[in-house]
């Protein structure tokens, strides 16, 4: 299925998540029909084989007439409906198997899609952990929810139809006893729906708040052991699962009472069912045979009946589960970039016109009246203390977040306006914090990049200080990094993050802190390779170290959200203000 359909999906049917579970095996509508079809064949034989042991045994009670031949005929009809149950099985369960898997399949892709397009402040806002949940954990409960639905409800569906049909045909009065389970089932579901439903839910969001705990913890193992902190996290840890056990264990108690109350009521109709087929037996109303194909029969119903109460605990879950997918498939913080214009080339002349940027439900302007203009291939670095604005301003700039008041053009041209996707094919980003996959280096370098010539990747090397570090190694470029890089030090793993940007030969450069891991050494190779490399191509940086500055075009000086300066290194130094301030701090 198409992950603009499940979207839309979600969006049309955001308040009943059983028509979304529906609507979401669009497309394989006919693979569930025929497998329907072979399902209900292949449970002949647990229809018909009460019917048969009650022609056996009358027939064996009955010595008169042709018993024996009807014991036979009887044996040879039911071996023949139970063998062709394996080949209808194995089909069955084919079709339908598919349908529910290629769903599964389809939510993950949807969600990994839908997190692509997300909004980068929302992504900040949601702790990985939950994330991962809802991808594995969530999407595996909805398969679960599909399965029991389509197998497990279709066979107590078909199993009370066919029951009470056979019933009906052979003996109203008994026909009428059986349905008297029906409101004890209807009483039972009633009185423990609501309780399963929101127990169901704490249960999924301790879940879900002890998975993202989980993740933090894992990442702070060094630091954690650094200080001596293992028995703090420890502790903290114990907590969340203390909570997910009193979560999980209220919610067994609700289900395993509800199992156990469904169960005992349909436990006691059965023995009277017993006794009240005996009793017409006894007055001759019934043949023995009959009493143990009706007593078989209510021992169907009553299986069906206790099965569909006891399946209410994984629907309520596995709806729950179709819920919180729907968290992140209807959340309306996505880039927009329906009905805008593509990009086929980008010069690098920008103007920042009266910016100003505040958070979401925010009255405090993290950014006031930034006004800049940026010519192609000029370099321009952001300067100022922490939190000032300056990685707010290269998020403006990546288009990652847009203004709240004023208008950034790139080429003359509104970036709103404008496809941010085709812009960010030109354009080449190197973090504070370098983020690598667990994979080889050069597959880290190469990243988007299938078709790179073995010269094209040396030349980067070498630029980013790389090559030597390379030749090094035991196996070279294949050599696999670990996971977010742990293998290597900071300083490496920075100059890769660095020769990816490289290796793109893009047209805007950013650089938040590029430099910030690197030794004296390296940073000075570093800084000469960049500034060849960045001939040409407009730069932004943001540097706390104003030594590496020094060559920039022109450089902005932000404080408390303001340009309160901007010219070249000379100048700035020469009007002794803030700039000069910062940089004597340093000396």
């Amino acid at each position: 299925m198409k992950d603009s359909l499940v979207q839309e999906i979600y969006q049309k049917n955001q308040k009943n998540s059983f028509k979304i579970l529906i609507g979401l095996y669009k497309g394989n509508y006919v693979r569930i029909f025929y497998s329907a079809i072979l399902f209900f064949i292949k449970h002949i034989p647990a229809w018909v084989m009460p019917i048969a042991i009650a022609n056996v045994i009358n027939a064996a009670t009955n010595t008169s007439g042709d018993g024996i031949r009807t014991i036979y005929l009887n044996a040879i009809v039911m071996i023949i409906l139970v063998l062709q149950n394996i080949l209808t099985n194995y089909y069955h369960t084919k079709l339908h198997s598919y349908a529910i898997r290629s769903v599964e399949s389809g939510l993950r892709a949807s969600l990994i899609k839908k997190l692509q397009e997300l909004s980068i402040p929302y992504q900040k806002e949601i702790q990985s952990g939950r994330l991962q949940s809802k991808i594995m954990r969530d999407v595996e409960a909805v398969q679960t929810l599909s399965s029991q639905v389509f197998v497990s409800s279709l066979n107590i569906f078909v199993n009370l139809i066919v029951a009470l049909g056979i019933t009906l045909y052979n003996s109203p009065i008994v026909f009428f006893f059986f349905l008297l389970t029906v409101p004890i089932a209807a009483l039972i579901i009633v009185i423990f729906r609501k309780k399963i439903k929101v127990s169901n839910s704490e249960f999924r969001q301790e879940m879900e708040e002890t998975s993202a705990r989980v993740i933090e913890m894992i990442e702070l193992v060094p630091i954690a052991r650094a200080h001596a902190l293992e028995k703090q996290e420890v502790r903290r840890l114990n907590h969340r699962f203390q909570q997910i056990l009193l979560k999980g264990f209220h919610l067994d108690i609700i289900q395993s009472l509800f199992g156990s109350v469904s169960w005992a009521s349909f436990q006691i109709f059965q023995i009277i069912c017993l006794v009240f087929t005996g009793i017409l037996a006894f007055k001759g109303s019934i043949t023995p045979g009959e009493v143990v194909m009706y007593q078989t029969y209510f021992t169907t119903v009553v299986n069906s009946v206790s099965s569909m109460i006891t399946l209410i605990p994984t629907i309520a879950k596995g709806l729950e589960s179709v819920n919180s997918i729907g968290e992140i498939l209807t959340a309306g913080e996505v880039e927009n970039h329906e009905n805008k214009s593509e990009v086929k080339q980008v010069n690098g002349n920008f103007s920042l016109q009266h910016i100003s940027y505040r958070y979401p439900d925010s009255h405090q302007d993290i950014l006031e009246d930034i006004h800049l203009e940026v010519k192609q291939g000029e370099t321009i670095a952001f300067v100022g203390e922490s939190g000032s604005g300056k990685s707010t301003i290269l998020n403006l700039l990546i288009g990652f977040i847009q203004p709240t008041e004023g208008n950034i053009l790139l080429d003359g041209i509104d970036m709103n306006s404008i496809d941010l996707r085709s812009y960010r094919h030109h354009l080449a980003v190197v973090p504070q914090t370098t983020i690598l996959f667990s994979g080889t280096i050069q597959q880290n370098i190469t990243y988007g990049m299938p078709s790179v010539s073995t010269e094209e990747l040396k030349q980067v090397l070498m630029a980013a200080n790389l090559w030597d570090v390379i030749q090094k190694l035991p196996n070279g470029l294949q050599t696999r990094i670990g996971e977010h890089g742990d293998k290597l030090s900071g300083g490496q793993r920075q100059r890769i993050s660095i020769a990816r940007a490289l290796i793109r030969n893009p047209k805007v450069i950013i650089l938040d802190e590029a430099t910030s891991a690197l030794d004296s050494h390296s940073e000075k190779k570093i800084q000469e390779a960049l500034h060849t490399l960045c001939k040409g191509r407009t730069t932004f940086m943001v540097a706390h170290r104003l030594s590496t500055i020094r060559n920039a075009d022109k450089i902005a000086v932000i404080e408390n959200g303001k340009c309160v300066e901007f010219g070249t290194y000379d100048e700035l130094m020469s009007k002794k203000g803030k700039f000069f301030d910062l940089k004597q701090l340093q000396i």
